[in-house]
C-alpha cells in the first residue's frame, strides 16, 4: 500500500506557506519577506520531491508498470503517458526544471520564477494527489 502522508503533509505546508507569501504585508520588512519567500521554494522543494516519488511509486504498485525509471522527468512522462495529468506533460516538466533551478542557485531571478510557478504547482499537484489517493483534498 502506498503511503501518501508525507506527500499529503509536505503539499499542505506548502499551500499554507505560499497563501502567506501572497498575502504577506508589503510595509514588513525585507529580510522577513525574503525569508517567508524562501520558506515557500524551500516547502516546494521538498514537496516536489515527495511527489515524483509516491508517482513513480504508483506507478510500479498500482499500475503495474515495470521498469519505471528512478529520475522524476521519465517518471513525469510515464505519469502522463497513463493519463494521470490534467495539464500538459510540458507544464509538469517546467515543474521539474524549476525544482532544478532552485535547487542550483537561490538568485533573485530564478526564486521569483519559482515563486511565480507556485499556484499552478499546487493546484496540479493536489489534483494528482487526489486522483493517487482516492481522497478528497481538504
Amino acid at each position: 500500500m502506498i503511503e501518501y502522508h508525507k506527500f499529503y503533509k509536505s503539499l499542505k505546508h506548502l499551500e499554507l506557506q505560499n497563501e502567506n507569501y501572497r498575502t504577506l504585508d508589503s510595509s514588513l520588512p525585507d529580510l522577513i519577506q525574503e525569508a517567508v519567500a524562501e520558506s515557500v521554494i524551500q516547502r516546494f522543494e521538498i514537496c516536489y520531491d515527495c511527489m515524483w516519488k509516491v508517482l513513480k511509486r504508483y506507478l510500479v504498485d498500482e499500475l503495474g508498470l515495470p521498469d519505471v525509471p528512478n529520475s522524476p522527468k521519465p517518471v513525469l512522462k510515464l505519469a502522463n503517458e497513463n493519463n494521470l495529468f490534467l495539464s500538459p506533460v510540458e507544464q509538469w516538466l517546467d515543474y521539474a526544471n524549476v525544482r532544478v533551478a532552485t535547487w542550483h542557485d537561490y538568485s533573485g531571478e530564478k526564486a521569483q520564477l519559482a515563486l511565480k510557478k507556485m499556484n499552478a504547482f499546487i493546484v496540479d499537484a493536489i489534483e494528482l494527489y487526489q486522483r493517487m489517493s482516492g481522497e478528497r483534498w481538504c
